[in-house]
């Protein structure tokens, strides 16, 4: 049974990728098919990206009563209607119409699902989890261009992965029984170090209470871990949106070599998750982050170097992606540890806001500073975002160690 869920919740990371690339990849047949602007990819984005954040925000209360089975399935099912919406939209109204479910039902799912495999599973899992939802955003550019040369177009790719998505629900609907049971029996091998200090055993949904947002924010180190994945988050957007531009305009790379290094940056982060996942329970989350925010640190080093060769700053980006692997799911695994069982899944809810918020304010934020100082500034800016994850990740293990102390002392006789 615990395997068998572990199969479908890889499956549905998988699933949860392919929408992402989607509107990135026919947005250039899109908008014209549409009549607008190319500017206007930006209106979608950030209303799905307002839609995520909100319903990352509520996940908490909404998984405490219904359970991560339930809301990941009304969820992914949220999102299937969206995408079919998607491929009927003539005009561009429509599709702001159906960002929202597709916002909404993106964000419970990320929190609720992330939480559930946090609690459920070993640290392992988490990265190669994260490796395949990486999979699944690399395999959604080829169906849009399958589609579009194949005389489907664009809302053939998006009705294909909204079918992909449905199958997806109905898997889930009947997965729904072995949620419960899971929840019930801890997997072997795992335990939460923090249980008994915060009164948190495995627990049911619904065990324990609400924990509201004001009340999750005043958790020591909350806004600590929020801040890293914040500037996390950013780091990441930005280099996949501006890597190549820097490239060519800086560095004077052949637009060809700048964007096929610049897709090693994403297969870097997906090959790096799985890599990690071999490493992940013998070497601890702590030391994940550490390396990853160090080894991404380097990797935007060779990016700055000015040397006349462009191989250290092409091979730069591929370490860059390699060293942000391991942060984005050791971050969320470490969580049930740092704050408890009880408070995992409204921090996590609030790291996927603060996740989506830095995805999606970093990358226009660079935009307007380059256009002040120039191209050149991409590496000090990631630079920038590296040591304040890497400072804000150090200072929550300073946190978290001297809590665990005081606990001890506390208990002592």
């Amino acid at each position: 049974m615990y395997s068998l869920l572990l199969a479908i919740i890889y499956i549905a990371f998988v699933s949860l990728g392919l929408p992402d690339s989607l509107v990135g990849a026919g947005w250039p047949v899109m908008h014209q098919d549409l009549g607008v602007p190319v500017s206007f990819a930006g209106v979608i984005t950030m209303i799905i990206a307002g839609g995520t954040i909100l319903s990352s925000l509520a996940s908490e209360r909404v998984t405490r009563r219904f359970g991560a089975g339930i809301v990941t399935a009304v969820s992914v099912g949220l999102t299937a209607a969206a995408l079919v919406g998607f491929s009927v939209s003539g005009s561009f109204w429509m599709l702001c119409l159906f960002a929202v479910p597709y916002g909404l039902g993106a964000g419970a799912v990320d929190a609720a699902l992330n939480n559930y495999v946090a609690l459920h599973y070993a640290a392992r899992h988490m990265n190669w989890l994260h490796s395949f939802w990486g999979l699944g955003a690399s395999i959604s550019p080829f169906i849009m261009s399958y589609a579009v040369t194949s005389g489907m177009g664009w809302t053939g790719a998006y009705r294909t992965v909204g079918i992909v998505q449905a199958v997806l629900t109905c898997v889930l609907i009947v997965s729904l029984p072995m949620w419960g049971k899971v929840n019930r029996v801890a997997p072997p091998g795992q335990t939460d170090e923090t249980d008994e200090a915060h009164g948190a055993a495995t627990e049911p949904p619904g065990a324990g209470g609400h924990v509201p947002l004001a009340q999750a924010l005043r958790i020591p180190g909350v806004l600590v871990i929020l801040t890293a994945f914040f500037a996390y988050c950013a780091l990441e957007s930005t280099s996949i949106l501006w890597a190549s531009t820097y490239l060519v305009a800086e560095r004077g790379v052949d637009a060809a070599t700048a964007a096929a290094f610049a897709s090693l940056f994403l297969l870097g982060i997906t090959g790096g998750r799985f890599l990690a996942g071999f490493l992940a329970d013998r070497v601890g989350d702590k030391q994940l982050i550490r390396l990853g925010f160090t080894t991404a640190g380097l990797g935007v080093a060779m990016l700055a170097l000015p040397v006349e060769t462009d191989v250290l700053a092409l091979a730069g980006l591929v370490v860059a992606g390699l060293g942000c692997a391991p942060v984005y799911p050791a971050i969320i695994h470490s969580t049930p540890a740092n704050f408890g069982r009880r408070s995992s899944q409204a921090v996590i809810g609030i790291q996927m806001a603060a996740a989506y918020t830095g995805s999606t304010l970093a990358p226009p934020l660079f935009g307007l500073v380059s256009a002040w100082a120039g191209m050149w500034v991409l590496p000090l800016f990631l630079a920038v975002l590296v040591a304040l994850g890497l400072l804000m990740s150090e200072r929550l293990n300073r946190l978290v160690g001297q809590r665990g102390r005081a606990e001890r002392l506390a208990r002592q006789p």
